[in-house]
């Protein structure tokens, strides 16, 4: 672990929390995905008190199209334990909504480099 005399005493937040965020309904129709990523930037707000988002392309390998290429988005957040534990239920929630309502397998989920397929 990192030490440093000047940054021992400061807070911090020890969890990093991933939401991968589908650009596709379905297999591989594309779609703008802008309201999803502002909802899941607002929960993890909400949440942990901020996040940060970026823009990605995701590649996989569907049984019936092949590769598919598209441009997801990752929305993250950094956490405490107990917030973490608090909220990681609402986060789960979350996903199963998006995938859900996406048409998605799966929505991707990261914790701490661990990758969750809700």
């Amino acid at each position: 672990m990192f030490k440093n005399a000047r940054l021992e005493s400061l807070f911090t937040l020890r969890h990093k929390l991933t939401v991968y965020v589908p650009a596709t309904v379905g297999i591989n129709k594309a779609v703008d995905n802008s309201k999803q990523v502002d909802d899941t930037a607002r929960l993890l707000s909400d949440c942990f008190g901020g996040a940060t988002s970026s823009p990605a392309v995701g590649y996989w390998c569907s049984p019936s199209a092949g590769l598919v290429r598209e441009k997801t988005t990752v929305v993250f957040a950094y956490a405490a334990e107990e917030a973490l534990q608090k909220h990681i239920d609402t986060i789960v929630d979350w996903c199963i909504a998006m995938r859900d309502s996406m048409q998605q397998d799966s929505v991707a989920l990261e914790i701490d480099g661990e990758m969750y397929f809700v």
